[in-house]
């Protein structure tokens, strides 16, 4: 079975299709993917889809991940890389889920694209080794890129593949990919970087101030949106800096988890309180007040929905650097 995640992976397939190995191909999607959550459906899983028909003639299977993944992304076993990024755990869990798909499949062992050194946490060879233990995959990853700088598996020892036909790429250098994708004919390829918003300084920054709240799967697009508050360890604002964002997030307002805040008699801001926010809905509405269009001598009314629960505040607006030190 074939873990599919862009380039390096297509080529890996190439490589085994080469030698006649029949392929399935799996991709797990993230919540921390960095399509937009105004897009009606996730970019890199089509352009994945369209490559691996045309160039594997293969059909992906997509697994979305779930509360479970999100745990591991909250307190990592083995940490955080230089962002919130926590790789090898990462790699723990897909390649647990892809075990179990193999097992109830009755796939024979599991091919990667990666590389050896490629990236610096989880594709030195310690880590990749880490990967397999954990995973209970010993012996069973097949990695054809760097295939023959790594101790060899079951299918090469049992000649279900030709360790021989298979390569020694190490390295950050992209140099030889590029080079096979040429050989192959293989164009309009995912780039290697922006895959994953965990790698990116700003969304974990945000990440970062969130993961003391009590937070689910479905409010990680809530994060990719708007202006950010925290105001206690357990309470978050997000509201929308225009008309676009402020309909995401009614969109992605959760009645029996979230807050939902909007002006009533005056242009601005809709926000979303997350987290312990009882008997803090005016600061909430206080803070929503100063970014609407009035002038500061006129009350505004911000309409505040819980349930089936609505509260209207009359807010005198303060001055946005108020609440600066609440931005995040």
């Amino acid at each position: 079975m074939l873990l599919i995640s862009g380039l390096d992976s297509i080529l890996a397939g190439r490589l085994l299709k080469e030698q006649k190995v029949e392929l399935e191909a799996l991709f797990f999607h993230t919540p921390f993917c960095p399509c937009s959550p105004f897009d009606s459906g996730c970019k890199i899983i089509f352009k994945l889809n369209e490559i691996t028909a045309k160039y594997l003639s293969l059909s992906l299977t997509v697994q979305e991940l779930g509360e479970d993944y999100l745990a591991i992304i909250k307190k990592p076993k083995f940490g955080y890389g230089k962002n919130m990024n926590p790789c090898i755990d990462c790699k723990i869990y897909m390649f647990k889920k892809a075990r179990e798909y193999m097992e109830k499949k009755e796939l024979s062992f599991l091919i990667t694209g990666e590389v050896l050194g490629e990236r610096p946490m989880s594709q030195n060879r310690n880590a990749l080794m880490l990967i397999e233990r954990e995973a209970h995959l010993e012996g069973y990853v097949l990695r054809p890129l760097s295939a023959k700088l790594l101790p060899k598996t079951v299918p090469e020892i049992q000649g279900w593949v030709n360790r021989e036909k298979l390569l020694s790429i190490r390295g950050r250098s992209r140099r030889t990919q590029l080079n096979l994708a040429e050989k192959f004919g293989i164009q309009d390829f995912p780039q290697p970087a922006g895959g994953c918003l965990l790698t990116d300084p700003g969304f974990s920054r945000r990440l970062k101030n969130f993961i003391s709240v009590d937070f689910n799967i479905h409010d990680v697009n809530i994060l990719k949106l708007g202006r950010h508050f925290k105001l206690y360890d357990d309470l978050y604002l997000v509201m929308g800096r225009n008309e676009k964002e402020n309909i995401a997030l009614e969109r992605l307002y959760s009645q029996n988890r979230h807050l939902l805040l909007k002006p009533v008699n005056a242009k601005g801001p809709s926000g979303i309180g997350i987290g312990n926010f009882h008997s803090r809905e005016k600061l909430l509405a206080e803070i929503l007040a100063c970014y609407c269009k009035v002038k500061h001598d006129t009350g505004i009314d911000i309409e505040v929905r819980h349930n089936n629960t609505v509260w209207i505040y009359n807010i005198l607006p303060q001055e946005k650097g108020v609440y600066a030190d609440f931005l995040v």
